[in-house]
């Protein structure tokens, strides 16, 4: 018993080594996923948080009329800042959830691999208050493996994750890209949580366990036209 844990030991910290040499973001794989969910709802006027260095903005900017774009970390902001310098409908902001503009509400917004970063109920009811009647929310999250079933669920990640790293980035990398450089944190929800404040804090949204360790929400506000 020993011994295969040893192996098994061996076999992951290979695996890790290999990711890491072949690194490619779990996140920008659901790039496009978000981006057509907000177009489907319609939105014209997106907050993106947690931009990073503005890929998913970038594809919003496509589909909506204005982009803003929130994003703490100094480096990471300066990138999109500089990035979307000459894009008057896109605006990236120094700043968390907590530093947007209290008083406005957006049509859509998105949130990458960010809401984990976040207090989770306090957080979904916030989320909620920036939408416009009829807004759509759209998250892409990371959640903690509890159980047999989450176990189950990373096998194909396992298997899928170096294969895509040898395709999405060919060569050997000394260092990760820049858009995969921000600070990140372990989720501490797991889903069956997740699912549980959304449930109190979003009647309504869908939510579904994704590929890559993720999950995805959707969650439409009501459009106020008949007080629903």
């Amino acid at each position: 018993m020993v011994i295969a844990k040893v192996i098994v030991m061996a076999l992951l910290a290979r695996l890790d080594r290999f990711n890491r040499r072949h690194p490619w973001s779990h996140n920008d794989h659901y790039g496009r996923w978000v981006a057509d969910r907000v177009a489907a709802s319609g939105a014209r006027h997106v907050l993106d948080v947690g931009c990073g260095t503005g890929n998913l903005a970038a594809l919003l900017r496509r589909r909506a009329a204005t982009v803003t774009g929130l994003e703490p970390d100094p480096a990471t902001a300066r990138a999109a800042a500089e990035r979307f310098a000459d894009d008057p409908a896109v605006t990236i902001v120094q700043a968390d959830f907590a530093g947007r503009d209290p008083q406005r509400c957006w049509d859509a917004v998105t949130l990458v691999a960010v809401l984990h970063h976040l207090s989770l109920a306090p957080t979904l009811r916030e989320l909620r208050g920036c939408l416009t009647p009829g807004g759509r929310l759209v998250v892409v999250g990371c959640y903690r493996e509890a159980g047999p079933a989450d176990l189950l669920a990373a096998l194909p990640a396992m298997v899928a994750n170096p294969i895509m790293g040898v395709i999405k980035h060919p060569a050997r990398a000394n260092e990760p890209p820049l858009h995969m450089t921000a600070p990140t944190t372990d989720p501490q929800e797991t889903l069956a949580d997740i699912r549980a404040s959304a449930a109190r804090e979003l009647p309504g949204a869908r939510i579904r366990r994704r590929l890559f360790w993720r999950y995805t929400l959707v969650y439409d506000a009501p459009n106020g036209r008949n007080g629903a």
